[in-house]
């Protein structure tokens, strides 16, 4: 029998040299340990150790992002705290109970000395705690029995994270008589036409759940009761990118809304993820990507490689998307994911994943405030089938109506005025 010339057992190297026994020697630093066998042959071969160490590749730990900085501003309505960013950071958010808090965490961040000396200086207020119970993690935690409310939203360029809490009673104004009652009505008045958008149609199915279930169907579905519960309860004039099962370019819905001097647009399409036990609803509005999956939801919806999604999107024609329509559709897209959550979240198992920018074809070349909202996950298991009911579709309608209705009345949330100072 032919053996190989070399032999690996358990970390040896076995060297063959015409010998039938070999002999184990534990060996040292110096001089390996070698080994004589016996293997009944005329056939004699030495064994000797050899290190099986392997260096281990070592995964190097991401930067830290410094929190540079902390700024609180108050505001009649609501308290606005930033975080200064060395870059952008990933977050993620949590609710707790006992007590009832909303836990921002971000991750593989540290807090700077200027931002630490401002939490010694007890400048914040109490509704807020920022800490640091890790190296490489920053918290803030937000007190839910003081606030009636939050938002959270990621800002670029310098990197930032803004954090609001709306006020539990809004403050009383410091001068009744300067605010007529001819002030609400007038912004009601603003929004005259509003088109909604049921994304996909015809040859374009959208995304396609495990039993079939088709995006373009559902995006009608409930576009169709959206407009209804618009007409009749709003007395808007609603107009339709469709209101059958046709196909629309991207391009020929925004023209579309343009043409018709359209005060509000509002996008409707249902998510997909690879992993399917994701789930929930979230809301976009026009901008870079705030993270990987958001571009990644922007390139399936526009149809683009993902590597052509984000480009571009910034050398936009100023009268198209003017910072007025970046305010706005922020305003929107935070009341009509608020709206959505409080009128969802005690029927159903629902998750938030909140408000995101997102280069959207559709929403890049309206000339309003414009939204896309994402109701519900097709890849999902149990969100397909509520899809399948009519009493899921209704209320995911309702819920997109009472966002539209706050954004269109003011005095019903204080989401408008607390976003035009973006700034900050």
């Amino acid at each position: 029998m032919k053996l190989s010339r070399y032999l690996a057992v358990f970390g040896f190297t076995v060297v063959f040299l015409g010998s039938p026994t070999a002999y184990l020697s534990p060996g040292s630093a110096a001089s390996p340990a070698t080994a004589r066998l016996n293997l009944g042959s005329d056939s004699p071969l030495t064994i000797r150790a050899v290190s099986t160490s392997r260096k281990m590749s070592v995964v190097p730990a991401k930067r830290l992002t410094v929190v540079r900085d902390l700024r609180v501003k108050s505001y009649p309505d609501f308290t606005r705290v930033v975080l200064d960013l060395q870059r952008n950071v990933t977050y993620t958010q949590s609710h707790q109970k006992n007590p009832n808090r909303v836990v921002i965490k971000l991750q593989n961040a540290t807090l700077g000395k200027v931002a630490r000396a401002k939490l010694n200086g007890k400048e914040f207020p109490d509704e807020i705690a920022i800490a640091q119970p890790h190296p490489r993690s920053v918290t803030v935690s937000l007190n839910l029995e003081t606030i009636s409310d939050y938002r959270v939203q990621p800002l670029n360029r310098p990197a930032r994270l803004v954090v609001d809490l709306i006020n539990s009673s809004p403050a009383p104004p410091v001068a009744p008589v300067t605010t007529p009652r001819t002030a609400q009505p007038l912004s009601r008045e603003e929004v005259r036409t509003i088109v909604i958008d049921p994304g996909h149609g015809g040859k374009d199915a959208g995304a396609i759940g495990r039993h079939g279930t088709e995006e373009k169907d559902i995006t009608l579905k409930v576009g169709l009761r959206l407009r209804d519960l618009i007409t009749q309860h709003l007395g808007k004039r609603v107009l339709m990118t469709r209101d059958k099962d046709v196909f629309v370019e991207l391009e020929d819905r925004a023209k579309f809304a343009n043409s018709k001097d359209a005060d509000l647009f509002v996008s409707i399409h249902v998510n997909s993820h690879p992993q399917r036990s994701t789930k929930g609803l979230e809301v976009y509005h026009f901008g870079e990507a705030s993270d990987r999956r958001a571009l990644e939801v922007a390139a399936r919806e526009n149809g683009t490689p993902l590597d052509e999604t984000g480009v571009g999107w910034q050398y936009l024609v100023a009268d198209l998307l003017t910072t007025k329509k970046i305010e706005d559709s922020l305003a929107f897209a935070w009341t009509t994911k608020q709206a959505m959550v409080a009128h969802l979240d005690s029927r159903y198992d629902l998750v938030d994943h909140g408000v995101k920018t997102a280069p959207f074809y559709v929403l890049r070349f309206t000339s309003m405030p414009s939204i896309l909202a994402e109701i519900a996950f097709i890849s999902n298991p149990t969100e397909e089938q509520l899809m399948q009911s009519d009493a899921f579709l209704s209320r995911i309608a309702e819920a997109l109506f009472q966002g539209i209705k706050g954004f269109v009345n003011p005095h019903q949330t204080s989401a408008r005025q607390s976003e035009r100072v973006l700034s900050e």
